[in-house]
């Protein structure tokens, strides 16, 4: 691999492209850690009011299971399956806590109205 040119270009190695490839998907994997990991922990208030940031994480980790289900190791599909249904176990957390808030606060704008 380190001494073959792919068809497209005679300027690199198999082994240069793979590496290549490798570290672009690596470096995926920390920038979706780090913008959501920033959005968690300093800007709650922007991922809660923001549905295209919770969508797009969903569609990002279900994106990168099925890279881990065709191109990668077992080990990675397990672990980015895991961070899916923890990332959809946070948003069933959010929306269940949400909607009891609402209910409270629905019944005591129906109690104020009574006094």
């Amino acid at each position: 691999m380190k001494q073959v040119a792919p068809r497209i270009s005679g300027e690199t190695t198999m082994w240069k492209v793979w590496i290549g490839i490798d570290v672009s998907h690596s470096m995926g994997l920390v920038l979706f850690g780090l913008i959501y990991g920033y959005l968690a922990l300093c800007r709650w208030d922007v991922l809660l009011r923001s549905h295209f940031w919770i969508g797009l994480g969903l569609l990002w980790l279900i994106g990168y299971i099925l890279l881990a289900q065709l191109y990668w190791f077992r080990i990675s599909l397990i672990a980015v399956s895991l961070a899916t249904l923890f990332y959809l176990a946070g948003l069933v957390g959010i929306f269940a806590r949400a909607r009891e808030r609402r209910k409270g606060e629905d019944f005591l704008r129906r109690l104020s109205r009574r006094v």
